[in-house]
């Protein structure tokens, strides 16, 4: 049986060991961003188009290779980067190129970045390209109402026709 004396040592042992835990799990109180703004996420992976377009291979080309090797087409691996651009009420607040993943820069670029903005109505305009030149091929412009504390979530998605803004 567990004496009184034993039970009044645990207590004296573990309530200020459990104030402390508790102090620390509200102090110091930690905010992602201030109270008047709102948090615009951009985040996406996609593989842009190949840098060069593949080219046919003339006969003597592929008389040349193994037999096990003699395919038509020489499509070389190496993808575009990335273009990607932000303009929040008419001024650019974000632009970078991003680099294919991989040793043989042939994998999907991936990014993601947070930008801090005052609440309220903002027009929003994301631009993308995946192609080595020319202008921006996917691009998404729309006027959101953002809350104070609220988030944006700006996402890529070539299968569903571009960008997809999503706001809470």
């Amino acid at each position: 049986m567990t004496s009184p004396l034993r039970i009044l040592a645990q207590l004296l042992l573990y309530v200020p060991f459990m104030a402390l835990i508790g102090t620390f799990a509200t102090t110091p109180r930690f905010e992602v961003i201030a109270p008047d703004q709102a948090l615009v996420r951009i985040s996406l992976i996609h593989a842009a188009e190949r840098k060069q377009k593949c080219r046919e291979r003339t006969p003597e080309e592929l008389a040349r290779l193994p037999p096990n090797m003699r395919a038509a087409l020489d499509c070389p691996r190496e993808r575009a980067p990335l273009a990607v651009e932000l303009e929040i009420d008419g001024a650019v607040v974000f632009s970078r190129s991003v680099p294919p993943a991989g040793l043989k820069r042939d994998g999907a670029a991936s990014l993601y970045h947070r930008l801090p903005l005052a609440a309220g109505r903002h027009r929003v305009v994301a631009r993308l390209r995946d192609r080595a030149d020319g202008p921006f091929n996917y691009v998404r412009e729309e006027t959101l109402e953002l809350a104070p504390g609220g988030m944006l979530l700006i996402d890529f998605a070539a299968a569903k026709g571009g960008f997809d803004f999503r706001g809470s």
